[in-house]
């Protein structure tokens, strides 16, 4: 919780310190047993803390917030219903009770903060430095304050009351320290690694089984109904605008592409020349000519090199193209040299040089005929920009007038796509993904959040595309028959079946190994092939499916299991379990230890508020609460 302290307070949004305890107040309902909480108050009262007032305005301003942040994470329009549906408003009703349980103590304690305080601590917040120069940007201060709709005032006195739910949190976990016995007890949970020897036993290894007979696969039908069933379809019309289905490239000329082209293709089709680069550096001009001749005399760059006592790795700069060098001046004299060739005395960052290339990897260019279709296509979708947003207003003109999505669509030049039937899960009646869906993800959650003859909001893509759609017809879900799933059954029936003998044999295998007998024996009488892995972790091993590391670690040293596997079921054996020594000082322990200091300090600190507002009492109007996240209603 002090972790999210610091986070909230640095930002405009200091006021949401207590994110990670959205729920504490529902929670603490339950478990302080508070009665009577939801009575009705005065216009423009939400609720109390103790004599502290929750004002109807401020919380649907910070319930509009969050849903507007909801909004841009999901990229789409979030209703209100969707919104309470995932606890929205009980998130922020939490998050704005445990504010004022904050402020109500620091009122109680006598904390205050001047405005020099806070103009200091603003100056300092990291949230207003400029990246570059490190010091307080003012025009980046006003940007924040602007496009969170705050004006100084505002923000002044939320701050102000940020910093002083701070300083409560500092007070409380600030000095806490993670004990090392937990992260000791944590790295060896994690850091665990067992020597394992395993099989794979197939369908094959359990036998084929029997063909049933009809009254056998009608009683499995009738045991097992629930898994022989439609899902709820729906028939849709959609409608995509995006810039890739907007686009046309071939409107775009060869001219055009081939400007594109010239202006990249060095560094986006072509890899660069390169070259292997040695250097001596010599501490004067003198010395450096001296080398110099002697090399024009008959010496090896190599030999002049042995002569300083430079071994090659000291004299190699590496395989480099010219932008990767940090020296004009090398750069300039490597890249006018031929393969072999020694340069004269150059003046460096470092001291007179002499410098070789070794070797020349020449650059390697895509000619154009090759990428002018895609370059092309990239010039129209970024064209075609400008057209989608056109459309998509005069789509929505269409759909104002009262047109269907059809005939808006037709009334632009576009055609609708009718969708005959998709499940909850983007599939069609043959369990297919539904082919050639833009945003499937987006537009199947909000088709079965909508129904027939809504007016349904547009759907924005990751491309500044938009997709509409309109649900034309709901088939409900529905038993099927047996005489339309009985192949179905049967196969259904064969594969438990199958399932059934070889959990039995690998059960009979893991009890020979319980009794003493070796997997290694066992699998060579088997004539099944033992697999071994000396590094099985809690964290994964390749070949291993979560519910087997989990068997795995369920298990003694030196002990047995089963587990499903991929394609049939395995059966393991334990030969080893190695614990590494716990080392406080590496990185990922130091790391450990700060990620369990704030789950014990959010742990402290969510206690604390519950006992505040315990303390204090909480009154909340339920009709105010959904009255300003547009529920509507009126006390009781």
């Amino acid at each position: 919780m002090l972790d999210g302290l610091r986070t909230a307070s640095k930002s405009w949004l200091g006021k949401a310190i207590m994110t990670i305890v959205f729920g504490v107040i529902i929670v603490s309902f339950a478990i302080w047993g508070i009665g009577d909480i939801f009575r009705g108050f005065g216009q423009g009262k939400l609720g109390t803390v103790g004599s502290t007032e929750i004002s109807s305005e401020a919380y649907r301003y910070a319930y509009q917030a969050e849903l507007q942040r909801l909004q841009q994470r999901m990229r789409r329009v979030v209703t209100n219903d969707e919104a309470r549906q995932a606890g929205l408003d009980r998130q922020v009703l939490g998050r704005l009770v445990t504010e004022a349980a904050l402020d109500q103590k620091a009122r109680s304690l006598g904390l205050a903060m001047s405005d020099e305080q806070l103009a200091k601590s603003v100056q300092t917040d990291p949230s207003f430095k400029d990246p570059i120069t490190g010091g307080f940007d003012r025009a980046r201060f006003d940007a924040v304050l602007r496009d969170n709709g705050l004006n100084e005032r505002t923000f002044v006195r939320e701050q102000k009351s940020t910093y002083l739910r701070q300083e409560i949190g500092e007070a409380l976990a600030g000095a806490l320290q993670t004990p090392q016995v937990m992260t000791a007890a944590v790295d060896r949970y994690r850091g665990q690694a067992r020597s394992v020897d395993y099989v794979i036993l197939t369908p094959s290894s359990a036998g084929e089984a029997a063909q049933p007979s009809d009254d056998e696969i009608k009683k499995f039908y009738e045991d097992r109904k629930a898994q022989f069933q439609a899902p709820q379809y729906r028939k849709i019309v959609t409608l995509a605008v995006t810039p890739a289905s907007a686009a046309k490239p071939g409107d775009v000329s060869d001219a055009d592409a081939q400007k594109i082209y010239d202006s990249v293709k060095d560094t986006r089709f072509g890899v660069p020349e390169k070259r292997d680069i040695q250097q001596i550096v010599f501490p004067n001009e003198a010395e450096a000519q001296a080398a110099s001749a002697k090399i024009k005399g008959g010496a090896t760059f190599d030999s002049v090199a042995a002569d300083r006592k430079l071994t090659a790795k000291d004299i190699e700069l590496g395989s480099l193209t010219r932008s990767q060098m940090s020296d004009p001046a090398v750069a300039d004299a490597a890249f006018a040299l031929k393969s072999g060739e020694v340069s004269a005395p150059i003046t460096s960052k470092f001291g007179v040089a002499l410098v070789r290339v070794s070797k020349i990897a020449p650059a390697v260019v895509r000619p154009f005929t090759d990428v002018v279709a895609e370059i092309k296509s990239e010039i129209a979708r970024d064209r075609a920009k400008k057209s989608v947003q056109t459309l998509h207003d005069k789509i929505e003109d269409q759909r104002a007038s009262g047109k269907s999505l059809a005939e808006a669509a037709k009334a632009v030049g576009l055609e609708a796509r009718t969708v005959e039937a998709m499940d909850d899960r983007g599939l069609d009646r043959n369990g297919l993904p539904v082919p050639d869906l833009v945003a499937p993800a987006d537009v199947v959650r909000a088709v079965f959040a909508s129904d027939i003859g809504v007016d349904n909001e547009t759907i924005s893509t990751k491309d500044n595309g938009y997709v509409w759609f309109e649900v034309q017809k709901v088939e409900p879900a529905r038993q099927l028959a047996f005489d339309e799933v009985k192949d179905r059954v049967a196969a259904a029936m064969r594969a438990d079946t199958t399932d059934k003998r070889l959990a039995d044999k690998a059960a009979e295998i893991v009890k020979k190994l319980k009794d003493g007998a070796q997997l290694a024996k066992i699998a060579a009488d088997e004539k099944l092939e033992l697999k071994h892995d000396s590094n099985v972790r809690r964290t994964g091993a390749d070949g291993f499916e979560p519910q087997a590391i989990v068997a795995v670690f369920n298990q003694p040293d030196k002990g047995a299991g089963a587990a499903p596997a991929p394609g049939g079921r395995m059966v393991f054996q334990i030969l080893d379990t190695a614990t590494p020594e716990f080392n406080a000082d590496t990185d990922a322990n130091r790391d450990m230890a700060r990620q369990l200091k704030a789950v014990l300090a959010d742990d402290i600190l969510t206690q604390y508020v519950a006992r505040l507002q315990k303390d204090y009492g909480v009154r909340i109007s339920e009709a105010a609460v959904r009255a300003a996240t547009g529920g509507g209603g009126a006390d009781q």
